[in-house]
Order: C-alpha cells, then sequence, then structure tokens
C-alpha cells in the first residue's frame, strides 16, 4: 500500500495560510506557488495549502472540515502550547481539558481548520 504521508487543507489564500503556518511552525515552507504552500514537518508528514479555488477536481467542502493533531511530551508542554497560541492571536475552540486519551486544547487556523495539541495519558494512570 502506498505510504500516506500527506495532509492537505483547502484555504482561501495560501500565501496567507503560508504567512500563519510558517510562524506557527517556526519554520519555512518548502514549495510555494500562488495556488499552493507546502510544509515538511519533523515527523515526516508533507502538510499542503491549496487554494479552495483551484483545487482539482474542485472541493465541495468549505474551509475547517479537517483537524491536525500535534503530540507533545507532557501536559506541561500542552499549557504552555495553549498560552502561546493564545497570546498569539489563536482563536481557542477548547481551552486546556483532561480527557480519557490525555490533556488537549484545540484552536483554529485563519480558514476554520480545527488545530489540536494534546499529550497521551501518562501510562501509570492509563493502565487504572
Amino acid at each position: 500500500m502506498p505510504s500516506q504521508n500527506y495532509v492537505l487543507f483547502y484555504v482561501e489564500s495560501p500565501a496567507a495560510s503560508a504567512t500563519f503556518y510558517r510562524d506557527l511552525l517556526a519554520r519555512e515552507p518548502v514549495e510555494t506557488s500562488p495556488t499552493f504552500a507546502l510544509f515538511a514537518l519533523d515527523s515526516g508528514l508533507m502538510f499542503g495549502l491549496w487554494s479552495r479555488h483551484t483545487v482539482e477536481p474542485a472541493a465541495g467542502a468549505a474551509g475547517g472540515g479537517a483537524e491536525l493533531a500535534f503530540t507533545v511530551e507532557t501536559y506541561a508542554i500542552v499549557d504552555a502550547t495553549h498560552a502561546d497560541w493564545q497570546a498569539r492571536g489563536l482563536s481557542i475552540l477548547q481551552a486546556p481539558t483532561t480527557l480519557d486519551f490525555g490533556r488537549t486544547f484545540v484552536a483554529t487556523d485563519p480558514d476554520g481548520h480545527r488545530l489540536r495539541v494534546f499529550a497521551p495519558m501518562p501510562e501509570a494512570e492509563g493502565a487504572q
């Protein structure tokens, strides 16, 4: 089976979204054009931002229909990332909370796509 190593978000403005993600991810895109931008993430995942106006074949869904999750190591990093993203002005849909899988919060990008940061529940707690 082919490798699943790309995620694409359909966005209003690839240039504006590339600027948002360049600042958020602290990295430059590896590819840009008027209708597309691509980031290479540390995990090996390629993260693309494609103009919703030029994607072929045309996509029926508006923005905000996807979620990109970022795994971090500790609950403290979840809380620190939340504070950082809130200070940057990201819209927060869910404040940091502990759920059955661990600690998480959810923010949105300018197109309404959900950005989840989470730390898995520590093994000792999850085994109960």
